[in-house]
């Protein structure tokens, strides 16, 4: 077990602190510290199988730093939290003025007991491979196959009680009395987590894009992209701009519905490799859900939708592919099913079955997680109660996976201690914004609880006068940019 404590540590200019390595990680220009900590693959059998966490620590610069870290958790399921080393830094770097910022990997994901499959979200994979539902579940099948053959391949020890236990440990390690929690998107979920395995040691939680445990995550991401979806086509039939441009939006999409499935010749927007394949209208859902994530990217569907209806489907593939780039936004599909077959699935599975154009998410994990091992839950993991902290909750408006209802939900649970911040324009994700970290940093900086609670919120509300970007306009036409 690593032993070691921060408070009493001098600067960066000290060196590293006993137990740790000087370390480079991608995206930082100064060096890192990282460590390990051997854990039990089963928390309840602490001298059976283990696995190696992996975890970063972002030094502070100052020789007077606090002491207490933050900690962030990155969302997914499946993302590594040191590989997005340089956008955390990037986002929450004036943290490190004062505060040690650690990235734990969580089990499961990048360097702690991976569960990857063959070609896990890599930018150039066959469009076929992601799109078509056949090919995937098969994928999948074998990716489970291989990944329960590794010495870590029990798969229901992947769950977030036991990466809140692992983290947990880190704190111990490090010597930390108390931490403040950041998390994103299903960090957010691990965060509140935390907050019920251990209250003790946590002073302050951000939760951005609210993904609580009971979510039912499967059925949700229907419900909740048909709802943003119907709300980009209801705000273009009411946008004078968008309605002269776009007006027979709604038919063109219901349109495009109806004359699915059809063959069709599809250039692959990052290699450039033209496939020939059947389109579906599983496949057209996909392909709109992603660009709802991203506001700016929304405002351009109207047009990718109509030039699909004139059969040049490029924009669309564009902007589906736009958010889904570089390796650290990959996610690690072992560990991402492992989470959700165990802990979404069995709530999702005593749900009506979402019916409309998005409801294919949602069945393509009933039937991947037909098969999946499941862990056992304990009823507490489920239920939110009264925060011993405080807790800044953040919200995108036009959020399509995590929007504002569940953090209202978990608010009223969390009680006095909780206050909810809701971006009136904003999609999935709010720490981007500039003016939402300033109140982040003044949330976790405040000294007193009151103070923290108390922040002004205004600057989130008058960020954008309008309910969403204009829309899009191609350069080179009337009306768009030269």
């Amino acid at each position: 077990m690593l032993l070691l404590s921060l408070a009493g540590l001098a600067g960066p200019a000290s060196g590293v602190p006993q137990g740790l390595e000087k370390c480079r990680l991608r995206g930082l220009e100064t060096p890192a510290w990282c460590g390990t900590l051997s854990r039990p693959l089963a928390t309840e059998a602490p001298h059976g199988a283990t696995i190696t966490l992996h975890f970063a620590v972002l030094p502070a610069l100052s020789r007077q730093r606090k002491p207490d870290p933050v900690f962030f958790f990155a969302g997914g399921p499946g993302q590594s939290a040191i590989d997005l080393a340089g956008p955390v830094a990037q986002l929450l770097g004036r943290f490190a003025n004062r505060r040690d910022l650690v990235l734990i990997d969580q089990r499961g994901t990048g360097r702690s007991a991976p569960l990857v499959c063959d070609g896990d979200d890599t930018p150039t994979q066959p469009l076929r491979s992601t799109l078509d539902e056949a090919l995937v579940l098969r994928d999948l099948a074998r990716c489970r196959e291989q990944l329960q053959a590794l010495p870590y391949g029990d798969l229901r020890r992947y769950t977030t009680v036991e990466a809140v236990q692992d983290a947990e440990a880190v704190r111990q390690a490090l010597g930390a009395e108390r931490v403040n929690l950041v998390g994103v998107s299903y960090g957010t979920r691990v965060a509140l987590d935390y907050l019920r395995q251990a209250p003790q040691a946590v002073r302050r939680v951000v939760l951005d894009g609210v993904a609580p445990p009971d979510m039912a995550l499967p059925t949700s991401f229907a419900h909740d992209a048909q709802a943003a979806f119907d709300a980009l086509l209801a705000w273009c039939e009411g946008d004078p701009a968008c309605r002269q441009r776009h007006p027979r939006l709604r038919a063109q999409w219901q349109a495009l519905l109806a004359a699915l499935p059809r063959e069709a010749t599809l250039q692959h927007p990052v290699s450039g490799r033209e496939e020939r394949l059947t389109l579906t209208p599983d496949m057209l859902a996909g392909l709109a859900r992603a660009p709802l994530y991203s506001p700016p990217l929304g405002s351009a569907l109207p047009l990718a939708i109509e030039e699909a209806a004139a059969g040049r489907w490029a924009p669309l593939l564009g902007l589906a592919s736009a958010l889904g780039g570089g390796a650290p936004a990959r996610l690690a599909q072992g560990e991402h099913f492992a989470v959700i077959c165990s802990e979404d699935m069995p709530r999702a599975e005593a749900l009506p079955p979402p019916q409309g154009a998005f409801s294919s998410l949602a069945q393509r994990y009933r039937r991947a997680c037909a098969d999946w091992p499941r862990a056992q839950l304990p009823p507490a993991f489920y239920r939110i109660g009264p925060a011993p902290a405080p807790v800044l909750l953040l919200s995108g408006a036009l959020d399509p996976v995590t929007p504002p209802q569940h953090a209202e939900r978990v608010a009223a649970r969390l009680g006095a201690r909780a206050r909810h911040v809701v971006a009136a324009a904003a999609g999935h994700g709010q720490l981007a914004l500039p003016c939402v970290r300033e109140m982040v940093y003044r949330f976790v900086d405040a000294e007193d609880e009151a103070a923290a609670l108390s922040l002004d919120a205004g600057c989130v509300q008058q960020l954008q006068r309008r309910a969403r970007p204009p829309v899009f306009v191609p350069p080179g036409t009337a009306g768009g940019i030269d």
